[in-house]
């Protein structure tokens, strides 16, 4: 069964850094782009990054470029988002996406 299971989130200052990851099992990411999406309360559901399935491709949300990088670890089936310098705005449920299937998301909160 494919699953893709988020980790890496929780309380961090502003300024701080934490690196999600996104673990893939009952299938091969080998082949497939990746996208880390992002939810705050009372906010739609938007993008944040995506990465090609070699990674040689990478696309930002205007809002975190400069300080977010997402990579991928095909070996490990793991794809990642560093984020550096967060800021109060990028509290949020981050959850990542392979065509049609989600994780069920990490809370990610910045708070001082």
């Amino acid at each position: 069964q494919l699953q893709l299971v988020e980790s890496g989130g929780g309380l961090v200052q502003p300024g701080g850094s934490l690196r999600l990851s996104c673990a893939a099992s009952g299938f091969t990411l080998d082949y497939y782009a990746i996208g880390w999406f992002r939810q705050a309360p009372g906010k739609e559901r938007e993008g944040v990054s995506c990465i090609s399935s070699s990674g040689g491709s990478t696309n930002y949300a205007d809002s975190v470029k400069g300080r977010f990088t997402i990579s991928r670890d095909n070996a490990k089936n793991t794809v990642y988002l560093q984020m550096n310098s967060l800021k109060f705005e990028d509290t949020a449920v981050y959850y990542c996406k392979l065509r049609q299937y989600w994780g069920q998301g990490t809370q990610v909160t910045v708070s001082s």
